[in-house]
């Protein structure tokens, strides 16, 4: 029994799937679990939208104040659609759950938890997920500047570089004198 259609498998191992006859014949919970997982699936593409566009790895909006805002925006919209997808997601559980553990049922059947909750349950947790990560206050990217040293600290700093041309006078060049073959190196060219 799931939001959009209702599967029975029978005891020789066949499945019979039917999806359901009528809009209006539908209970009203049924529907708002509906309109709950297409409102969450759309808020999850606009969140992929708005999130790619605050992320500061993107060009778009570069340099832009509203960066952060942007992505905090995208994090806060897949929040609600991850809180619209488990709602209906949860209440489809509880239904399938008090409906398996009633002693009697009409024709003997008994509802069980489909892959679908399954899949549900970790969309939901995922777009939850992703959001909180969005909704901190930095999301980096590697570009930020490397943290200093405190005064007084136990880390020990790297030598300071020094360019190849520093190192000129400690051995001859290598396109007059010989490698170990014989050759100069303007020889090869």
């Amino acid at each position: 029994k799931g939001l959009w259609m209702e599967c029975v498998w029978h005891s020789t191992g066949a499945h019979q799937c039917q999806p359901y006859r009528s809009q209006l014949a539908l209970p009203p919970e049924l529907r708002a679990a509906r309109a709950m997982m297409v409102v969450s699936c759309v808020l999850s593409g606009l969140a992929c939208g708005v999130a790619v566009v605050g992320m500061k790895c993107t060009h778009c909006a570069k340099g832009s104040a509203a960066k952060a805002f942007i992505a905090t925006s995208g994090g806060i919209l897949f929040v609600v659609a991850g809180l619209l997808c488990l709602v209906p997601v949860s209440w489809s559980t509880h239904e399938v759950v008090t409906e398996f553990y009633k002693p009697v049922l009409a024709g003997g059947m008994k509802y069980e938890i489909g892959e679908a909750l399954y899949l549900g349950f970790t969309s939901a947790s995922l777009s939850l997920l992703g959001g909180a990560l969005f909704c901190t206050p930095d999301q980096g990217c590697g570009d930020q500047e490397p943290s200093q040293p405190q005064p007084g600290s136990p880390w020990v700093a790297a030598p300071s570089y020094r360019p190849p041309s520093a190192f000129q006078g400690n051995h001859p060049s290598s396109l007059t004198s010989a490698s170990h073959s014989g050759y100069r190196l303007s020889d090869y060219v």
